[in-house]
């Protein structure tokens, strides 16, 4: 029985994903993808600093250690928060498909309680893709990253052009990204998220 809703099931068309030859190689850093995401950047004091790396074909893991400015309720990590992880974590799969994708549909299940001081290890991979859309799982676990599994979600990303964030973002920090003169990064910057 599926535990996510009927959106987020890839169609009878839907194929296997394959990962770009271009792609970083399996156990290589993904980087940031733009110094100011909440969710990788460098650039935010309060972010996740979330640290993704590539794994065997669209696969990756990641990793975030909840900090007290990441906390809902006294010393556990905000729900909010975790999504945010998981999102961050399964966009980051796009990179491995070489393609420019923001979430259209994510659906979290909230296992157990995450504690401040805990690192997140998360594990995500792309399912299947069907036209424009790009289906993908993740789970999220405590202990280490073979400990219980705290969070899960299922998410489906469609396929944008640059435009998408060039004609929405606002124009300072469109300008910036785009004028990087490091290519990885100018492309990595509109990746993910609506």
């Amino acid at each position: 029985m599926s535990r996510s809703s009927p959106a987020l099931e890839p169609p009878a068309d839907a194929v296997r994903p394959v990962r770009h030859p271009d792609a970083p190689a399996p156990g290589e850093p993904l980087g940031t993808h733009y110094e100011h995401c909440f969710g990788c950047g460098p650039g935010q004091p309060h972010g996740l600093h979330l640290d993704a790396r590539a794994g065997d074909g669209v696969t990756l893991t990641a990793e975030f250690t909840v900090k007290p400015a990441h906390q809902g309720a006294p010393g556990l990590a905000h729900g909010g928060v975790l999504a945010t992880a998981l999102d961050e974590t399964l966009g980051s799969l796009n990179w491995l498909l070489r393609t420019i994708a923001v979430t259209g549909r994510l659906e979290t299940d909230f296992v157990r309680p995450v504690p401040v001081g805990t690192t997140l290890h998360l594990e995500a991979e792309v399912t299947a893709v069907a036209g424009r859309k790009i289906y993908s799982t993740a789970t999220g676990r405590i202990g280490g990253p073979e400990g219980p599994v705290a969070v899960r979600a299922d998410a489906l990303f469609i396929e944008v052009k640059v435009d998408h964030f060039t004609d929405h973002g606002r124009e300072e920090e469109v300008r910036a990204a785009m004028s990087d003169p490091d290519q990885i990064r100018r492309t990595r910057a509109f990746e993910v998220n609506p």
